[in-house]
């Protein structure tokens, strides 16, 4: 066993639960203990810290910790120096980017950036909000906001810039958006100096690989079947009217009986029950489902 360790970082708060089921569909057991800010892992060359995924560009920068994950929204609200390793499209509750809205109420005057000139404006994200006014020309206060955004107009603010997946906690507080700052998706950021490590940009490497290879195979199942050989062609024919049937095109081999071939492809989960009685009917015989937990390509 290697007695380097790689220091990584997993997002608390909202995307923490997320964080832990994407591990363990990659093959990591990682475990939360309460009241501990240091989750076990099932590698011991990994040591995990839970930080806000608002410091975590702080932290990776500076060295403390090796690598980690946060949003490209709080890579840019802190102007973290950081090398982004790739993108992983998850979030709290889908697998859609965030969106950073400006919202008013609904019967505010506010139609456009425009009309935000000389209006407070609150938010946790202070200086990114302040970049793209500034892009606009418009000259507003923003103010930190340190939670519960969603009530404070019309009486505490004019507007607030606000993250968002559905929109709904938006509507249930009598908000309408007016414009997007910003889509913003999870990254996984290591900083220069475990970059030029060759030991630990492998681990990183080969974590990623997992992720997305975990990633990959969301919503996606495996199936065999076996068909004649005088009912291939019909069979394959089923196939290729769903798109997405396969990453590349379908395994045939042999069997021992020359008259049969098996087939395997990979499909996606929500045409199963359309594609299956199909691919019955033209011939196919035997047909297994199975679960998938990563695609590597």
């Amino acid at each position: 066993m290697s007695e380097q360790v790689l220091k990584l970082g997993i997002p608390a708060g909202s995307l923490q639960e997320a964080t832990g089921h994407l591990f363990a569909r990659a093959g990591y057991r990682l475990t939360y203990v309460s009241r501990s800010y240091y989750p076990t892992i099932d590698d011991p060359e990994i040591h995990c810290t839970l930080i806000r995924p608002q410091e975590m560009g702080r932290y990776v920068q500076d060295g403390s910790l090796d690598c980690g994950l946060t949003g490209y929204d709080w890579i840019l609200e802190t102007d973290a120096k950081v090398v982004e390793l790739t993108e992983l499209v998850f979030s709290k509750v889908s697998r859609r980017p965030v969106r950073w809205v400006l919202a008013v109420p609904n019967d505010s005057p506010i139609q456009s950036v425009q009309d935000l000139q000389g209006k407070r404006i609150a938010t946790e994200v202070v200086n990114l909000t302040r970049r793209w006014l500034a892009q606009h020309g418009v000259t507003a206060h923003v103010e930190f906001s340190w939670g519960a955004t969603e009530v404070k107009p019309p009486r505490l603010a004019d507007a607030i810039v606000e993250v968002t997946e559905t929109g709904s906690s938006l509507r249930a507080n009598n908000l309408r958006i007016v414009a997007e700052l910003l889509q913003s998706t999870t990254r996984f950021i290591a900083n220069d100096q475990a970059c030029a490590d060759a030991w630990k940009k492998r681990k990183m490497d080969d974590l990623i690989l997992m992720l997305k290879g975990a990633m990959a195979a969301e919503g996606k199942i495996g199936l065999k079947l076996n068909v004649r050989v005088a009912d291939k062609e019909k069979v394959l024919a089923v196939l290729r009217e769903h798109p997405k049937t396969s990453l590349n095109s379908p395994t045939v081999a042999p069997l021992t009986d020359p008259a049969w071939v098996a087939l395997e492809t990979i499909i996606d989960e929500d045409i199963v029950r359309h594609i299956m009685p199909q691919l019955y009917q033209a011939g196919g015989r035997g047909i297994v489902e199975y679960p998938l937990n990563k695609i590597i390509e």
